[in-house]
């Protein structure tokens, strides 16, 4: 069981969901993870952490985007047969709302592997 003393519970430290969304390095938590809104940097640009040591989520990124995709279609389908809106209304807010579920998901999975490999490097 981690003492109080342990990395991972020091006080002050962000959650995962504030580590993803705002690209904290697990290291000096400086905002520095993403090059791009999805992309993992090389490394930090403030503490020099090499981030291609650690598993960066790229290998089933391309799967997750799918079932992001299939979720929100079938969202879509549902909403349109229940509700019938506008196509205009549709446009307006699927478009958007994929770009941001989809971004939002990837940063969140990319961050939680790249952490989780982290902790259990330092953790030896």
């Amino acid at each position: 069981m981690p003492t109080d003393e342990s990395p991972s519970h020091e006080k002050g430290q962000p959650g995962i969901v504030q580590a993803a969304l705002s690209g904290l390095c697990p290291r000096c938590k400086a905002p520095t993870l993403f090059d791009a809104p999805a992309r993992v940097a090389f490394e930090c640009r403030k503490c020099g952490l090499d981030f291609t040591q650690y598993e960066r989520g790229a290998r089933l990124a391309g799967l997750l985007t799918l079932l992001m995709a299939a979720l929100l279609i079938g969202l879509a389908i549902g909403i349109d047969v229940a509700l019938d809106p506008p196509l205009w209304l549709q446009l307006l807010v699927w478009g958007p709302l994929t770009v941001v579920v989809v971004i939002g998901t990837l940063r969140f999975y990319k961050t939680l592997l790249l952490y989780a490999r982290y902790e259990k490097d330092t953790a030896r």
